[in-house]
């Protein structure tokens, strides 16, 4: 009997080493991929010429501190950009600016000139209609486009995305928004309909985010090719929403 009662009390003192041990390994490689993360994520900054912030990370989600706000978008798009990153995103309510191209003044003559003209311009609509026809317009007027079959927007689409965040910062804080990505069928089939809609849908929503909204005031979903549209390039296209 006495035998038989130690066995009995092995066995549980046996799967809680093997426990431990596993834990162990688990946290190693968590440390490991953490250190690799940032060793990479560091070096494609720099070689960005944007050394001045931190990347820290938990497990695969990056948290971006300390960067300038004229080069925080462009440290934001580095980080995404790093193989093995899932997310990143800022540390408080950082608001990035672009690199701003305004040139300074001519200095003034002594020739008096006489004085400017003033415009008025309508003030932004504060109701849900006014602000989504203010949304529809800008789309119309400068859709925002993708380089094709990825979820890179080219530049005419990544300042048309910025244009509609900066009008959009303007609205009541009470509105929120969701981005809804379309695209037509390719070669992947539904699946990878459903994943390059999403993805692009994603894309613009940091746009947004990152230029004056703030993250709860902004969801995305991708449609792949449920919805299509009356023509073929309008199939790939994006829409912004007041819910």
């Amino acid at each position: 009997m006495s035998g038989r009662r130690r066995w009995i009390l092995l066995v549980p003192i046996a799967v809680l080493v093997t426990a431990l041990l596993a834990g162990v390994v688990t946290w190693a490689q968590a440390g490991s991929l953490q250190r690799d993360l940032s060793e990479r994520t560091q070096a494609a900054l720099a070689a960005a010429g944007l050394p001045a912030g931190n990347v820290s990370f938990d497990g695969r989600d990056a948290t971006l501190t300390g960067f300038p706000p004229g080069q925080a978008l462009r440290a934001l798009e580095v980080v995404q950009g790093v193989d093995g990153v899932r997310a990143a995103k800022f540390e408080g309510d950082v608001v990035p600016m672009a690199p701003s191209t305004t040139e300074a003044p001519p200095p003034s003559s002594t020739t008096s000139s006489p004085p400017p003209t003033t415009t008025t311009t309508a003030p932004p609509p504060t109701d849900k209609a006014g602000v989504q026809a203010e949304i529809d317009r800008l789309l119309a007027e400068a859709p925002v486009t993708f380089v094709p079959d990825t979820a890179k927007l080219t530049p005419e689409g990544e300042q048309a995305a910025r244009g509609i965040a900066v009008a959009l910062a303007k609205s009541p804080e009470t509105f929120r928004y969701r981005v809804t990505g379309h695209v037509a069928r390719g070669p992947g089939g539904e699946s990878a309909a459903l994943k390059l809609s999403r993805d692009r849908a994603r894309a613009v929503a940091r746009i947004l985010t990152t230029n004056g909204l703030t993250t709860k005031r902004v969801t995305y979903r991708g449609l792949g090719d449920t919805r299509p549209a009356s023509g073929g390039e309008e199939d790939r296209r994006v829409e912004i929403t007041v819910i």
